[in-house]
Order: structure tokens, then C-alpha cells, then sequence
């Protein structure tokens, strides 16, 4: 009983490590699963190298802002707009904590290291919107694990506030499209990192674990939507103005 309430009690603290869903020989094989990134040279590589100095041009707008944002800021932000409520790890901890426990790092990392496909911004110039760091040379283009994260906690959002399905959506599309508007993923290592979100979102649905978590966030998100505060109104018409432009937009 005593060890029970122990993890009980640690599911719900804020910045408490919580152990994924699946151990990673559970997880399904993402390079079996994602199709192949482009060839060099192909139509779709060339695509993304013209993509990526198109897209070169918005440094300094406030797209550009919104991407450098995307970098760091925590899901509760990030989602703020779309939930039409903000949030923290104290305010709504189950939530956090599910959040904080789904990922995608197991199935998205195998698959970089298989490909190593360099980022669009190497052997270049050219302005991203975040600091040029060894890690983030070595870490592979293909596919972006922020995209695959964004996309992954914004399907698991919709599930708890189906109500707000378009704008949670919406906003996890803006999140991974952020990386190729920073220049440092590809247009299609951004589309291979949605369906790898994609597919560790089926697998959540497996899960028992996963469902609990769920059922107490859910319970905690109908407590809060009637007082939690709410974001303001004039800065979210703006992300949505923004989250309606993009590559190919």
C-alpha cells in the first residue's frame, strides 16, 4: 500500500520523472514504419533545400518569433490558445503529468541513427532561429522529433477537449512546421516526425496505463474549465492569425 501511494503520489508531482508508457522494445519500428527520407537530388529533396531558403526570408517576423518560441516552451503554453485555458504543473497536475509521460523519443531516435540524414542548415550560412550547438548537428533531420512530440500531444488533447479538436490540431501542425520555418528540419523530416506521433498515439490506445492517467486528467480538465483562467484574447487572435501561414500555406 505504502509503495502504491508512493507512485500515486509521484504521477502527480510537477518535474517528478515519469517512466514512459512502453519500454522501447515495445515501441514500434519506426524505420519500418516511416517511408524512406528523400534521395539527394530527388524531387523531394530539392523541395526541401528550395523550401528551406524560402523560408530563410522570414527572420525577424513575428512566424520567425512564434518558431523560436516553439524551441523550448513547455506543452501547457504551448497548447494555451487552443485549450482556451492556461495552465500549469500546479493548477493541473494529472494533466502535466500525463504530458510529461507520453513521448516519442523511443521510436524517433532508433530511426536518426539509422538514416543520419543532416539538417538543411549544415554546410551553410544561412539564419536559424536557434543557437548552432554540436548536439543539434549530430541529432538527424529525419524525422523531427518535435513535430513528432507537437502532433503526439495534441492528439491526446483532443481526446480530453474534443471540443477544441481543430484548434489543437491546428496548432500541433503550426508546432512542427515551426522546425522547417527555423531551419532546422526538412519539410518532409517534419511530415515523417506527424506520422511518427501518429503511431505511438495508436499505441497509447493499448495501453491501460495510459487510459488511467487519461480518466484522471479528464476529471481534472471538467473541475478546471469552469475557473481556469483564460489566455489572453488579443495575443491568441494573433497565434491564430500565425498558425494559419506557413510552408505551403
Amino acid at each position: 500500500m505504502r509503495i502504491a501511494g508512493l507512485l500515486l503520489f509521484l504521477a502527480t508531482v510537477p518535474g517528478a520523472a515519469q517512466a514512459p508508457y512502453f519500454a522501447p522494445a515495445h515501441v514500434p519500428d519506426g524505420v519500418a514504419v516511416l517511408p524512406l527520407p528523400p534521395a539527394p537530388g530527388s524531387p523531394e529533396d530539392n523541395a526541401d533545400r528550395a523550401l528551406f531558403q524560402a523560408t530563410r526570408t522570414l527572420m525577424g517576423s513575428p512566424r520567425w518569433r512564434m518558431a523560436t518560441d516553439d524551441v523550448t516552451n513547455a506543452p501547457l503554453d504551448r497548447y494555451a490558445c487552443a485549450m482556451g485555458m492556461r495552465l500549469d504543473a500546479a493548477r493541473a497536475p494529472a494533466l502535466a503529468a500525463l504530458l510529461d509521460r507520453i513521448g516519442t523519443g523511443d521510436m524517433v531516435g532508433p530511426i536518426k541513427d539509422h538514416y543520419r540524414k543532416a539538417r538543411p542548415y549544415l554546410g551553410t550560412d544561412a539564419p536559424i532561429c536557434e543557437p548552432r550547438t554540436d548536439h543539434l548537428a549530430r541529432n538527424g533531420d529525419y524525422p523531427s522529433g518535435h513535430a513528432a512530440n507537437g502532433w503526439l500531444e495534441a492528439l491526446v488533447l483532443v481526446q480530453l477537449l474534443p471540443d477544441r479538436a481543430t484548434a489543437l490540431l491546428t496548432r500541433g501542425r503550426a508546432y512542427g512546421e515551426s522546425r522547417v520555418i527555423c531551419g532546422v528540419h526538412s519539410r518532409s523530416a517534419v511530415q515523417a516526425g506527424w506520422l511518427a506521433g501518429s503511431a505511438m498515439f495508436a499505441m497509447l490506445q493499448t495501453s491501460p496505463a495510459y487510459h488511467r492517467d487519461l480518466a484522471a486528467a479528464a476529471r481534472e480538465l471538467a473541475r478546471l474549465r469552469t475557473h481556469a483562467p483564460v489566455p489572453d484574447r488579443a495575443a491568441c487572435a494573433r497565434e491564430a492569425e500565425l498558425v494559419g501561414t506557413g510552408p505551403g500555406r
